[in-house]
């Protein structure tokens, strides 16, 4: 698509060309946002995880902006732009990481907002 450009950023493990081209292709990606308001929550068996930039010029806002994408054993992808579920996350595997720990689970869902009534955020634990 003319316009429209998305690249690697950070990926947890090391991925050949064919998964990095499936990788960067999320419309089969499971939307993490529309997924936790039908489900109560979401639980991922982790393959890996990757941070991907994208870059759209027929975005109505943002044109540039960061997708997060969570890769299960089963080869499903779920995908958030939520930084309040990436900070959770990332604090998960850095501890993970620390004790050599890759693989674990994680459960993602929503929370409501203490400092903005009636909203709520994106997050995730351990499962």
């Amino acid at each position: 698509m003319e316009g429209y450009k998305t690249t690697i950023s950070t990926v947890s493990k090391e991925l050949g060309a064919v998964e990095r081209i499936k990788l960067k292709d999320t419309t089969d990606a499971i939307a993490l946002d529309n997924e936790t308001r039908i489900c109560t929550e979401v639980i991922i068996d982790l393959a890996y995880w990757a941070v991907l930039n994208i870059h759209n010029e027929n975005a109505n806002e943002n044109k540039d902006y960061v997708k997060y994408v969570f890769v299960s054993k089963e080869g499903t992808k779920y995908t958030t732009g939520s930084e309040a579920l990436w900070s959770a996350f990332t604090d998960i595997a850095d501890e993970m990481a620390e004790e050599g720990i890759d693989t674990f689970a994680i459960k993602c869902y929503r929370k409501d907002s203490k400092n903005r009534a009636g909203k709520q955020f994106l997050t995730c634990s351990l499962a």
